[in-house]
């Protein structure tokens, strides 16, 4: 709903401009600017944590999060917000990237929470949640990708850069969403920790996917997928 179509009221149109007022109205609702989305995947962590709060990144962890955060470091953008899933693994993960990146504000977001998304198609064996966590994790994760996946607003004058540290789970839903897939086949990509996804929303809401879960710049002992 951020055609320029869907943002104005056509029973507000006066007779007698007409199609002018129309025209100029529309522009005014047009994006100009283009938005750079990054999805980081937070960097290993201990599995074996009963809680949320136990669940800390690894030494290697620490070590995949601070290779991400140089690698994003050299691109030379000008990023202009860090979002995370409020989850330890991504905080600390963002903690360790925002170092390499002085002066880029930190938000937190429950949105971005790991979750199961939607049933998988084709199932899988070896990962199946209760029924009811697709209900309740779903609608959140769906929700996120509205609320954080979209055009520019029309106010918005130059292009952004911003990066979204949180899970697996929450990129492959995103990805799938983003790029008009059936969001069913989220569970056959595969992310590596400390990963970089880079999606490009154009002004006309056009997706495009530069990279997929990018783990070229780790020495490839450093690379993991737990």
């Amino acid at each position: 709903r951020r055609e320029p179509l869907a943002l104005i009221n056509l029973k507000k149109k006066s007779e007698e401009t007409g199609e002018e007022e129309l025209a100029s109205r529309l522009d005014h609702c047009k994006a100009k600017a283009t938005r750079h989305i990054f999805l980081i995947r937070h960097s290993q962590y201990h599995l074996d944590g009963r809680a949320d709060k136990d669940r800390t990144l690894t030494p290697l962890g620490r070590e995949q999060a601070e290779l991400t955060g140089r690698r994003l470091a050299s691109l030379g953008l000008k990023f202009d917000q860090i979002i995370h899933s409020s989850m330890t693994r991504a905080t600390e993960t963002t903690e360790i990237i925002s170092k390499h990146l002085p002066g880029v504000k930190k938000i937190s977001t429950d949105l971005l929470r790991e979750g199961a998304p939607i049933e998988p198609d084709p199932p899988v064996s070896h990962w199946k949640p209760e029924a009811v966590q697709y209900y309740e994790d779903g609608a959140r994760i769906e929700a996120a990708f509205r609320n954080f996946i979209h055009r520019a607003d029309a106010k918005q004058e130059e292009d952004s850069y911003e990066i979204f540290v949180c899970h697996a789970n929450v990129i492959r839903y995103i990805v799938c969403r983003a790029l008009q897939f059936p969001p069913e086949g989220w569970l056959r990509l595969s992310l590596n920790n400390g990963s970089i996804t880079h999606l490009v929303i154009r002004p006309n809401g056009r997706v495009a996917l530069r990279t997929l879960g990018d783990t070229g710049f780790m020495p490839p002992d450093k690379i993991t997928r737990t």
